[in-house]
C-alpha cells in the first residue's frame, strides 16, 4: 500500500483516542495532564499494522474547542478521516467544526465511525445516524461508510480495519519525487542526540546524511539520523510520520509551525494572493480588512484579508483575496489554509494559495482578478505562461519561474519547450524566457524612449546602449538586458548605430546651417591629417555657435570622427592611411615599433600612441615588447 496518513476527527470525549487503542493497541495520549483529565490536549501518534506488512500513520486531534489550534496543527497531512461522532451524544458542535476544517483543507475520503454504541440501543443508534448523514450532507463525506463500533467491547472494530485498508488502497500517493518538505509539530531533544523535530512528510524523500534548512528562519542543519514508527531508518518518504534527528541546530531555533526542507526549496514571503472561501455555518462576516488567524502545516499567523473584488464576504462565499502578513511565512502554490476569526477566535474559512510570491495588487483590478482566475481553475499551462507574464519584468531564471507556479519540473520543462516553439514565449537566453506580451510591451516602451530621445537629440546616431538598458530594465543583468536588446534589433524594433542604438530607419538630419558646419569641421580634420585639433579647443573655437557640439557628436556618433582618447579624435580617412602604412611596414617586417609608426605618418609621438592604442583596442594589433604585431599574423 502507499504511505498514507490516518486522522481523527471530532467532539471531546466522543472516544478518539480510545478507538485508536482498540484498533492499533498503542494509547496515543501521551501527557500526564491528558491521563488526569482524560482528554486529549496535544496531538497524539500511532500506527496501524497493514496486510501487506507496512504500517500507516495515524494522528490523534483533540476535541475540545480550546485545543482547536493543536487539532489544526495535526490535519494537514492526513490522507484518510475517521469523523467519531458518540452514539449516545451525537453530532456536536466540534464535530461540526472538524468537518468544516477538513473540507477546507480539501479533504476527500473519509469513515464515520459511531462509537459507544455499547451505550445505546438499536433504534437510538438508527436515529443518531440519520441525524449524521444529514449533517454531512454536501460534504467530502456525504457518500462516506458510517459504521457502529464499540472500543469496549471490541464491536465493529476489525470490520473497521478492513473499510481502513480499502480506503488506503484507493489514496492517493504523495510525490516522492519532490524537494522534501516536513511541517514541524513537535520539537524536542533526547540526551546523546541533541535536537529531534517530527511531522509527516508531505512531500519528496528523505536520507540520512542529507543537508536541510528549517524555514522562516533558513536555518541548515544535517539529518543525523531517521525514525518512522519508532523503528531508524536509512530513508524516509512521502507520506510518512518521521522523527528527525538534526544536527548542526538548537532546540531553541526551532519551533512547531516552522518547516524543514530541501535547502532553496523554499522562500519567505509576506503576502499571498488566495481564493478564500467562508464556511457556510459561520456566524461572522468577512470584511475588507479583517485580521485572521492563518493556519498552514503546523504554524499559525495572523494576517489581514484584502479582498480583491469586493467589500464583504459573506457565509458560503469564496472570492480572490491577498493575504498580508508582518511575519514571513514559507508556502507553495497549491497549499490549503484554516483561517479562523481574530476574535473571537473561531474557524470562519479556508482556502487554497493562488500564488505565494505575489505583487501587492490594487483592488478591483481586472487583469489581476483575470490572471488569479487562470491560477485557480486554467491547465497547468495557462498557468506556466501566466506566471511568465507577471515575472517577465524581472527577467526571472526558468527555476525561479517554476518555483513560483510550484508545477513538477518535468512537466515545466515541456510547457516551455512547447511555448517557445509556438512563440509564446521568447528565448533571452538558455535560462531565461519571456512571455510575448512582456517582449511586445518591451517593443512598445523601447521605441516610445528612442521616440523622444531622437525628437530631443536629432543630430546623435541613437541613445548609448547602456543608457537605453538602465531605463528599460533597471537593476536587472546588464547581460540579460543586452540580449532582451539583440531580440529587439533581430525583429527590426531597433538599429545599431555603433555604440548607440535607434529606432529602425533612423537618420540623422542636418539643417542647412548644421550641413555647412558639420563640413567645415571635417574638412579641419582631414587638413590637419594626423595632428587634428584637441576637441576642447574645436569647442572653444565654434563656442558662439549653439549647433557645435551637437555636430561634433554626431560626427563622432557616425564613425567619421573616430575617438582615440577623451581628447583626441581623427578622421577615419586618416585613420585608414595609417592603418595602412602600419600593415604594410608589419608585413615586410614583422612587426612595428613606436618610434618606426610615428616616422612612417610623419607625426609625434603622442598622436602615433594613441593611434596605435586605438588599434590594439580593435585588435587590429598587439603589443609585443616594445613592438605591435598584426593579430592575423599570430595564427
Amino acid at each position: 500500500m502507499k504511505n498514507s496518513i490516518i486522522g481523527t476527527a471530532g467532539h471531546v470525549d466522543h472516544g478518539k483516542t480510545m478507538l485508536i487503542k482498540a484498533l492499533t493497541g498503542i494509547d496515543a495520549d501521551r501527557l500526564r495532564e491528558e491521563k488526569k483529565r482524560g482528554i486529549t490536549i496535544e496531538l497524539g501518534f500511532a500506527w496501524l499494522e497493514l496486510p501487506d506488512g507496512g504500517r500507516a500513520g495515524i494522528v490523534d486531534v483533540p476535541g475540545h474547542e480550546k485545543f482547536v489550534k493543536n487539532m489544526l496543527a495535526g490535519v494537514g497531512g492526513i490522507d484518510i478521516v475517521l469523523l467519531v461522532v458518540a452514539a449516545d451524544e451525537g453530532f456536536m458542535p466540534q464535530t461540526r467544526e472538524h468537518l468544516d476544517i477538513l473540507s477546507v483543507l480539501g479533504m476527500k475520503r473519509g469513515i464515520i465511525v459511531l462509537t459507544k454504541t455499547d451505550l445505546v440501543d438499536a433504534e437510538w443508534l438508527e436515529a443518531v445516524k440519520d441525524e449524521v448523514r444529514s449533517e454531512v450532507k454536501g460534504s467530502f463525506l456525504e457518500d462516506a461508510p458510517m459504521l457502529g463500533v464499540s472500543s469496549y467491547t471490541g464491536e465493529g472494530i476489525e470490520e473497521l480495519r478492513q473499510m481502513i485498508f480499502a480506503q488506503l488502497r484507493e489514496a492517493e500517493g504523495k510525490n516522492e519525487a519532490a524537494p522534501v518538505r516536513i511541517p514541524v509539530d513537535r520539537v524536542f531533544s533526547v540526551d546523546g542526540f541533541g535536537t529531534v523535530i517530527t511531522g509527516t512528510l508531505s512531500e519528496g524523500t528523505l536520507c540520512e546524511g542529507d543537508e536541510i534548512m528549517l524555514y522562516p528562519a533558513e536555518l541548515s542543519a544535517k539529518v543525523r539520523g531517521i525514525q518512522v514508527h519508532t523503528q531508524p531508518v536509512r530513508r524516509a518518504y512521502a507520506g510518512q510520520r518521521v522523527a528527525v534527528n538534526l544536527a548542526g541546530v538548537k532546540k531553541e531555533k526551532v519551533q512547531r509551525g516552522d518547516w524543514a526542507a530541501q535547502p532553496g526549496s523554499l522562500s519567505g514571503s509576506l503576502m499571498l494572493d488566495v481564493r478564500i472561501q467562508a464556511l457556510a455555518h459561520t456566524k461572522r462576516t468577512l470584511v475588507n480588512g479583517s485580521r485572521l488567524h492563518f493556519h498552514h502545516g503546523a504554524g499559525c499567523q495572523l494576517a489581514k484579508l484584502v479582498l480583491l473584488d469586493r467589500d464583504v464576504l459573506q457565509p458560503g462565499e469564496q472570492a480572490f483575496a491577498q493575504l498580508r502578513f508582518t511575519e514571513p511565512v514559507t508556502v507553495k502554490p497549491e497549499d490549503r489554509f484554516v483561517v479562523r476569526f481574530y476574535s473571537p477566535i473561531e474557524t470562519v474559512g479556508g482556502g487554497v494559495v493562488l500564488d505565494a510570491h505575489p505583487a501587492r495588487h490594487k483592488r478591483h483590478d481586472e487583469s489581476v482578478l483575470a490572471g488569479l482566475a487562470v491560477k485557480a481553475e486554467g491547465s497547468a499551462e495557462s498557468r506556466v505562461l501566466q506566471k511568465f507574464r507577471e515575472m517577465g519584468m524581472q527577467l526571472p531564471s526558468m527555476q525561479e519561474v517554476c518555483e513560483a507556479v510550484g508545477c513538477p519540473k518535468a512537466e515545466f520543462d515541456e510547457i516551455v519547450q512547447r511555448a517557445c516553439a509556438s512563440g509564446e514565449l521568447i528565448e533571452i537566453s538558455a535560462k531565461c524566457k519571456m512571455h510575448c506580451d512582456v517582449f511586445a510591451a518591451l517593443c512598445r516602451k523601447a521605441q516610445e524612449m528612442l521616440t523622444e530621445y531622437h525628437e530631443k537629440n536629432p543630430l546623435q546616431a541613437g541613445i548609448r546602449r547602456e543608457e537605453l538598458r538602465s531605463r528599460l530594465l533597471p537593476g536587472r543583468s546588464p547581460a540579460l538586458c543586452d540580449s532582451v536588446l539583440a531580440q529587439m534589433t533581430a525583429r527590426g524594433v531597433l538599429e545599431e548605430a555603433g555604440a548607440r542604438l535607434c529606432k529602425s530607419g533612423f537618420a540623422v538630419q542636418y539643417t542647412p546651417a548644421q550641413k555647412a558646419l558639420a563640413g567645415a569641421i571635417e574638412a579641419q580634420f582631414l587638413e590637419s591629417g594626423f595632428e587634428p585639433p584637441a576637441l576642447d579647443e574645436l569647442e572653444k573655437q565654434y563656442a558662439k555657435n549653439r549647433d557645435a557640439r551637437a555636430v561634433l557628436t554626431a560626427l563622432l556618433d557616425a564613425g567619421i570622427l573616430i575617438p582615440l582618447t577623451p581628447q583626441l579624435a581623427m578622421h577615419r580617412t586618416v585613420c585608414e592611411k595609417g592603418l595602412g602604412l602600419l600593415r604594410a611596414h608589419c608585413e615586410q617586417n614583422g612587426s612595428i615599433t613606436l618610434a618606426q609608426f610615428r616616422d612612417a605618418i610623419g607625426t609625434s609621438r603622442k598622436y602615433a600612441l594613441a593611434l596605435l592604442e586605438s588599434f590594439d583596442r580593435q585588435g587590429v594589433t598587439r603589443k609585443e615588447g616594445d613592438a605591435r604585431v598584426l593579430r592575423r599574423t599570430q595564427a
